[in-house]
């Protein structure tokens, strides 16, 4: 039997990244992968679903130049673009085993299961440990209705070698949404079905609706209200149906949230408490076991499950599992639906400015007028700011080609609590977002 100081479960950004702090730090490493070596992220999940999405922007950064110095917009290529895809992803697998070889940490490839606190089964063969770091991640969940086979998944999606002439997507989340703006923009009818009328609930509803009436002027169809009740194959398409609903269409996509990938670990034997949003961990990552931590999208938490935030845990907990970090402090993290128009959020939930509506008001500033803005013809750049009682800024919400930069530019001033006297010391690159800082604060 194999003894070791750490064994992490998961080779995900998270795991991988943790693991070679914790060789760093003179340990004992082994890291175990069950399925693709590097995690979801830079094999079937942000990663590849942005080397796709490069193509999307690039066509309709020309398209909102056609009569401007263009004559057409270009049409994407799809076999073209997944091969650019597959130059990245395909590496992946073997790139991240040959860092973890060259770091000297110890690798193994199955699925792991506890036998106990300190004892792991994985191929038959049992390991053992001083501490363990779970870092498993998510996958797609799947919708529970008759025909649930016949869903693909997102993984599926970004795995297609020729685009349907049209797809469906269940769901109206912001993977349903980034996969849809690409689909569409690369030739396919898109469909979004979702179950009510507030798609992308954990944004601001003001700028979502503007960004529906976007993709719609852009073809994509939404059918909201609608409870899918079944897939059914009807060869070589497939029906789907609700209440008083019925569309035939290619190819179905569930994308209806993600599950953490938890049930094979066996953590009753290690004495984990979990539930279905994920293992619970205490203010030091700790789970309800002392040797045994968690970070990543498999944690239950109120934070986003983005792979920066994964990355950020996976910093601490190498710290905290060392006996030498503070509880955990999470500083403001910001979240984007990628496409030809984003949408960046950052600060209170939305959950929570709707709960106490008393506390805030809003402002939303059209930037289409902007010269930042009106030199790439972003006709629909929007920004809205929700204050508190004291005036301080509580949320930011920004639809336009570049929000992610702004939204990041932003994150630097309020965590910093630049004021405007402060932002205006520095000589910015202009035209730019940064630019038009002084603007905003």
């Amino acid at each position: 039997m194999e003894k070791y100081d750490v064994i992490v479960i998961g080779s995900g950004p998270a795991g991988n990244s943790a693991a070679y702090g914790f060789k760093e730090q003179g340990r004992k490493v082994a890291i175990i992968e069950s399925d693709l070596w590097g995690g979801t992220c830079p094999n079937r999940g942000c990663d590849p679903k942005k080397m796709l999405m490069s193509g999307v922007e690039a066509q309709k950064r020309i398209e909102t130049m056609v009569g401007k110095g263009f004559e057409q917009t270009p049409k994407i290529i799809w076999e073209d673009l997944m091969s650019f895809k597959r130059s990245y992803t395909d590496s992946v697998p073997q790139n991240t085993k040959d860092g973890i070889d060259a770091a000297e940490i110890d690798r193994y490839t199955g699925q792991a299961s506890f036998i106990d606190a300190h004892q792991i089964i994985v191929n038959d063969k049992i390991l053992a440990s001083d501490q363990f770091l779970i870092a498993t991640g998510q996958r797609p969940s799947v919708l529970p209705i008759d025909g649930q086979d016949l869903l693909q998944s997102s993984t599926d999606f970004l795995a297609l070698e020729h685009l349907p002439e049209k797809i469906a997507f269940i769901g109206a989340g912001y993977i349903a949404f980034e996969l849809a703006v690409i689909a569409s923009a690369a030739g396919s009818e898109v469909h979004i079905i979702h179950h009510n009328d507030r798609p992308l609930k954990e944004f601001d509803q003001e700028l979502v609706t503007a960004l529906v009436e976007h993709m719609k002027s852009e073809g994509v169809h939404f059918h909201f209200n609608v409870n899918t009740k079944a897939i059914e194959l009807n060869h070589p398409q497939y029906r789907i149906t609700g209440e008083d609903f019925e569309l035939i269409t290619d190819r179905v996509f569930g994308a209806t949230g993600r599950i953490p990938n938890m049930e094979a670990l066996n953590l009753e034997k290690a004495g984990v408490t979990y539930d279905k949003k994920g293992i619970k961990v205490d203010d030091h990552l700790r789970t309800t076991q002392k040797n045994i931590f968690a970070c990543g999208d498999v944690v239950a938490k109120s934070q986003p499950k983005l792979t920066p935030v994964a990355s950020f845990e996976a910093g601490y907990v190498v710290k905290a599992m060392a006996d030498s970090a503070e509880a955990i402090k999470y500083p403001l993290i910001p979240t984007i639906v990628f496409g030809d128009q984003r949408l960046a959020r950052l600060g209170i939930s939305e959950r929570e400015l709707t709960a106490h509506p008393e506390k805030y008001h809003s402002q939303t500033m059209d930037l289409s007028s902007w010269y930042t803005y009106q030199r790439i013809n972003d006709q629909g750049a929007k920004i809205k700011f929700v204050y508190d009682e004291e005036d301080k800024i509580a949320a930011i919400t920004c639809l336009s080609q570049l929000a992610d930069e702004v939204i990041n530019y932003l994150l630097i001033a309020l965590t910093k609590k630049m004021t405007h006297e402060e932002i205006e010391k520095f000589i910015f690159a202009y035209p730019s977002p940064a630019s038009d800082l002084s603007y905003f604060i």
